[in-house]
């Protein structure tokens, strides 16, 4: 059993924002020499996520609507009310508690079969990196897994 591990580096710009980092996965798989296993792909973020979906324009679209009707950006969350909060905060916090509920619906990591060296995504099938929060330097690990 072999195992790779690699971590891109992405720069959002927006939120939400769906970032496809389908290219930049099959291309870790490629340089892992890897025939038969399975890679995972890791947001290390509360407020960003790993989905596979389709990469079609209106669809986005609708996505980000979902996301926003799940959880307005303007609504009242008590994570953002920094006269009570005392944990986890940052010099540079933000008012990000619809990104973490946000988060609820979406999850951290996706994992997908590796057959011959090739990802197996379907034929509509994207792996997205989803910003929620606000744009900045985020970071995705892979671990590519296998023989």
């Amino acid at each position: 059993m072999k195992t790779q591990v690699y971590c891109l580096k992405l720069e959002s710009k927006r939120a939400p924002e769906f970032i496809d980092i389908t290219q930049q996965v099959r291309d870790c798989v490629a340089e892992a020499k890897i025939s038969q296993g399975f890679v995972v792909v890791y947001s290390r973020h509360t407020t960003a996520a790993i989905k596979i979906n389709e990469n079609e324009p209106l669809l986005l679209q609708d996505m980000e609507r979902f996301l926003e009707q799940f959880s307005p950006r303007n609504d009242c969350y008590r994570h953002n009310d920094f006269s009570i909060r005392t944990v986890n905060m940052t010099p540079d916090e933000s008012p990000n508690g619809h990104a973490h509920l946000q988060h609820l619906l979406m999850g951290t990591s996706e994992t997908i079969p590796l057959i011959d060296g090739n990802v197996q995504f379907g034929n509509y099938q994207s792996g997205f990196f989803i910003e929620l929060g606000r744009p900045r330097s985020r970071e995705v690990m892979l671990q590519v897994v296998g023989e």
